[in-house]
């Protein structure tokens, strides 16, 4: 049993413990007399200490009456069943809970929430729904209408419902919640692409300016922006946008730099994009902006040029999958003279399995790893959270 649930079953023995204990001492009765406790919670006890956790609930709930004095011991044990996995046990205990005339508004605030949450963590969308609705509306308690709203938004994210979730979340809970924020600037990059797909960019650029005022550092908006300017050839506009991404975050250098070669191919600049190629590597030697400026140059100058530079950087900054690169290059010039040398294929072979194997992107909340750029966990379900992979490997 885990240390955390350990705790739980501990704090809830002891709270229904005392709570036994006070309801069968006589009111006459000295104060120095030992109540005495139920069978059951006795019998509790004893699952719990030979951690047997669902028989040590199981006898707890029912040792316990329900009434205002035990609402939060009973709340405890249904979320304890809902923490489990168990949450259509934890629904009983909270149904059971609501269906009690003495409850407080508090009270009955307190378990409508749990029970919305019982309801997320079965699915049961719908029902979670009109829950949190009704308290949004009818709650006079402005801290149950705010965690209300926070749960409804996360169920609607949960759906896709974009645009229901950034109204409902804009501006209170955008303003006071660093993750809904980041989370609100995805939904409007969300409805942008959305806009760009159905032929309305004047309503997709809009959406991605208040992505970017909510969010500064929402790099997804800038590369959406860019491929807005494409769309219409203003690859000059492009690359623009894809400029301020380093100042956003420099880790995301790596997914500007297609869409950076793109736009100054077709304005024909090869000499243009090297500057701006020049420039990102003095902020950080990303092994993919590497490879790029040495393909810039190669078609320029030549192939030693292209060998010269990546050993230059290699040198400065070690990396295998700029190594992989530059044993391509040494391959292409033994081709060239036609004297080809089967080691360096070796460890080309050898090269290529090692950067295969290795993931691309990780979620910095779950570990996640894998290939493709997620702007959501599809593990964990946080928007933002995954990076691109760097390190001697390269990125």
């Amino acid at each position: 049993m885990s240390d955390a649930l350990l705790l739980t079953l501990l704090a809830a023995a002891v709270a229904i413990g005392w709570w036994l204990g006070r309801r069968e001492r006589p009111a006459t009765s000295d104060p120095a007399r030992p109540a005495t406790l139920t069978r059951d919670y006795f019998v509790g006890l004893n699952y719990l200490l030979n951690e047997q956790p669902d028989r040590a609930i199981e006898a707890f709930v029912s040792a316990l009456e329900v009434n205002s004095e035990t609402i939060d011991t009973h709340i405890t044990l249904g979320n304890l069943f809902r923490t489990r996995g168990e949450a259509d046990r934890a629904v009983k205990i909270h149904q059971n809970l609501l269906a009690r005339p003495t409850l407080t508004t508090e009270q009955s605030d307190q378990v409508q929430l749990e029970l919305s949450r019982d309801f997320l963590h079965l699915g049961l969308l719908d029902r979670a729904e009109r829950l949190l609705q009704q308290l949004i509306r009818d709650s006079n308690r402005d801290e149950t209408r705010h965690t209300a709203k926070q749960l409804l938004v996360e169920l609607l994210d949960r759906e896709g419902e974009w645009q229901a979730a950034f109204n409902i979340a804009y501006p209170t809970l955008v303003r006071q919640h660093e993750e809904i924020r980041r989370a609100a600037a995805h939904w409007l990059c969300e409805l942008a692409e959305q806009a760009r797909h159905s032929a309305s960019p004047g309503v997709a650029r809009k959406q991605l300016r208040q992505a970017l005022s909510i969010d500064p550092r929402c790099v997804r908006a800038n590369l959406l922006l860019a491929a807005l300017a494409k769309d219409t050839a203003r690859y000059q506009d492009a690359i623009r946008c894809l400029l301020r991404i380093p100042d956003q975050d420099l880790d995301f250098v790596p997914a500007l730099l297609e869409p950076l070669r793109h736009a100054h191919q077709m304005l024909d600049d090869d000499e243009g994009l090297e500057d701006h190629l020049q420039q990102l590597l003095t902020r950080a030697a990303f092994t993919s902006l590497v490879i790029l400026l040495a393909e810039t140059r190669r078609r320029r100058e030549g192939i030693q040029v292209a060998i010269d530079l990546v050993t230059e950087q290699l040198d400065r900054s070690p990396s295998l999958g700029a190594l992989d690169y530059l044993l391509d290059l040494y391959q292409h010039q033994q081709q060239e003279r036609g004297d080809p040398d089967p080691r360096i294929r070796l460890l080309k072979r050898h090269t290529n399995t090692l950067l295969s194997a290795r993931p691309r992107h990780r979620c910095q909340r779950c570990g996640l790893a894998g290939e493709p750029l997620h702007w959501q966990c599809p593990r964990c379900r946080s928007w933002g959270s995954t990076r691109p992979i760097t390190g001697i490997e390269g990125e």
